[in-house]
């Protein structure tokens, strides 16, 4: 059993606090398999992914960081969910009602909603029904990019290799010593064997972790200096012009909410064909931003709020140790708009993102997660576990989200029935409000659209101002 990094314990601990799950919706062609056939593909390809067959052990007072411990499939991770009416429009709201729950990690990081015979699916022909599949995965499981590859794993039709469990010395003579007294019990032998590991495991891990207390102490010293140089020394190449500075920080708007976490969830899908937002000269993203820059001008000058400087927080995939499941940092994009002409704005907005990645590449900002990485598990644990995050900060990083990712060819099948597109809500918390989902799969994109709704009243009007400035943004720049 390997014990979560620092980075994906944070994520873990803070799942307790709010919302962090990834909603990654899927949607097929239905070819009328019923439930408990959908449910037995689930749990045969799932039976051969290692990344799916795992829970979270906490350790007794968090003395050591949590450990990812086998687990089996379960028919609870397969949730079938029949609509009296399925309409794309009742699926959008029962989507809704998804995006207000959590998984809880320390049972099983991630389950499958299935809703089938939906009519009136965008992309599809008419008459045709989807099967719109939506995985929902805990974030200390993986992240954006990660969730996509296990999503293709689960739903392709490939090959895959069996699953061999590689245990430690100390887990093979628990599993042993379960299996033995399961024997003698007349019990089921694999199952107490599992059982038998997961309750000696965090005891011996919290025993390993005491002694080696004083140093991890030492080494968060060592390295907090190595990053007090590294910041120094960032400083430097800053003041001399080798490397941008950072991003400012502005103050919220009514976007951002008053603090407290949202109580509700309202959520949309643009479809897009690829070529609907593709430019000479820019990324989708790119023109994305741009388009959201328009959507957000035009939809704040309708309420009357003055608008100010916008920004825009976009993930940034980055490359970390293989064991570490999220590897990304938050780049806060300028979206210009006080720039009245697209072309310009887009190109404002294009290099604010090239200079963000610039700046969060360099090897010098490695020095901080560091510092982090070497934290014993109880001083982390408490710092993540009494941060106050319900208080909305006079200065903050962004005003919405924009997460783009590319989940590659839509080349897969489910049940039989050919995969059309893709979409995903990135989370809302105490500061964000309103996020946006950029996904691609073939030649479709997605523009998602997750928003608190009493931040969003009208969010159709909103998705309408956002559809009419994807092609007037797309027209400018072509």
């Amino acid at each position: 059993m390997n014990s979560l990094t620092a980075r994906d314990a944070t994520t873990y601990w803070l799942s307790t606090r709010t919302r962090t799950d990834l909603f990654l919706l899927y949607a097929f062609t239905d070819t009328g398999a019923n439930p408990t056939h959908l449910r037995s593909l689930v749990a045969a390809r799932a039976a051969n992914i290692p990344d799916l067959l795992v829970r979270v052990l906490d350790t007794p007072a968090n003395i050591a960081y949590p450990l990812w411990t086998p687990c089996e499939f379960t028919d609870a991770q397969f949730l079938d969910h029949p609509l009296a009416d399925p309409t794309w429009a009742n699926l959008t709201a029962a989507v809704r009602e998804l995006l207000a729950t959590a998984v809880r990690a320390d049972d099983r990081p991630w389950r499958l909603h299935a809703f089938r015979g939906i009519r009136d699916a965008p992309g599809f022909a008419p008459g045709e029904p989807a099967l719109i599949l939506v995985l929902q995965v805990s974030h200390a499981l993986a992240d954006g990019r990660h969730a996509a590859t296990l999503a293709r794993t689960l739903f392709s039709d490939s090959e895959l290799p069996r699953v061999a469990r590689d245990l430690s010395p100390w887990d093979r003579v628990a599993a042993v010593v379960g299996a033995k007294a399961a024997k003698a019990a007349g019990g089921h032998v694999a199952t107490a064997a599992r059982s038998w590991i997961s309750k000696t495991q965090p005891a011996r891990a919290a025993a390993l972790a005491l002694p080696g207390f004083p140093i991890a102490l030492a080494r968060t010293a060592i390295r907090g200096f190595a990053a007090a140089s590294a910041q120094r020394e960032l400083a430097d190449l800053t003041a001399t012009g080798q490397l941008p500075p950072p991003a400012p920080d502005v103050a919220p708007t009514v976007l951002n909410g008053t603090g407290s976490a949202p109580t509700a969830h309202v959520a949309r899908i643009l479809l897009c064909p690829k070529a609907r937002l593709h430019t000479p000269g820019h990324t989708v993203t790119v023109v994305a931003l741009t388009a959201v820059s328009v959507a957000l001008e035009r939809h704040l000058s309708g309420s009357g709020t003055p608008i100010p400087e916008l920004r825009a927080q976009v993930p940034m995939a980055i490359t970390t140790a293989p064991d570490v499941r999220n590897s990304y940092r938050d780049l806060s994009i300028d979206l210009a708009v006080s720039e009245p002409n697209l072309q310009t704005r887009a190109t404002r907005i294009a290099a604010d993102l090239a200079t963000r990645r610039t700046r969060a590449d360099h090897p010098l900002q490695d020095a901080q997660a560091a510092v982090t990485a070497a934290l014993p598990a109880p001083i982390l644990h408490r710092d993540v576990t009494t941060f106050p995050i319900t208080v909305l900060p006079e200065r903050i990083s962004g005003h919405t989200v924009l997460s783009s990712v590319n989940r590659g060819p839509a080349d897969f099948t489910f049940a039989g029935g050919r995969v059309h597109f893709t979409a995903g809500f990135p989370a809302l918390g105490t500061v964000m409000h309103l996020t946006h989902g950029l996904h691609g799969l073939g030649d479709t994109l997605t523009l998602s659209i997750h928003a608190d709704p009493e931040v969003l009243p009208d969010i159709d009007a909103y998705a309408a101002l956002l559809d009419s400035a994807v092609d007037e943004v797309a027209a400018a720049l072509r």
